[in-house]
């Protein structure tokens, strides 16, 4: 497994400091993101899943922690739009260029709008996807949403 992706890559030349954590990705898992936090060792909370969205019709990319589900009410609300559905896997993969359980909100094909759970900047580090399966960047909240230039806002239901 290369420990190089776009969205390392990204994060590099952002100036962002992070780790590189690889995991034994289960593709039979029933959640992605607690099996990553199970094996990384870490508490669900502070081992954030990206799922991709769609609000008022047009792409978003949302992150939140791993043991919790979005509020699409929440979401929608987050970027002032009415409504907010999940983009389907397919459609997820295409744009952004990773496949499903390796979506990282780095180095995607095209930037779109991003939303954190305002819990996750309680940590003072975060694991995210490194842009492919079994593979976590480790860093700083407030280093990620600078990243992507993300909202913050409360997410979960």
């Amino acid at each position: 497994m290369s420990k190089v992706t776009r969205a390392t890559k990204a994060l590099e030349q952002a100036g962002v400091a992070f780790t590189v954590h690889v995991y034994d990705y289960d593709p039979d898992a029933d959640s992605v993101g607690l099996q990553a936090a199970e094996a990384l060792g870490e508490p669900p909370g502070r081992v954030l899943k990206t799922l991709m969205t769609l609000v008022d019709g047009k792409p978003a990319c949302v992150i939140v922690p791993s043991d919790r589900e979005v509020s699409m009410k929440k979401l929608a609300a987050a970027f002032g739009g009415k409504s907010a559905a999940m983009m389907k896997p397919a459609d997820a993969e295409r744009m952004t260029g990773y496949k499903v359980g390796g979506i990282s909100p780095f180095g995607q094909m095209r930037a779109v709008r991003t939303a954190v759970e305002a819990e996750a900047m309680a940590h003072d580090a975060v694991y995210m996807n490194g842009g492919q399966r079994g593979l976590q960047v480790r860093l700083a909240p407030k280093d990620a949403v600078a990243a992507v230039k993300a909202v913050v806002a409360p997410l979960v239901a």
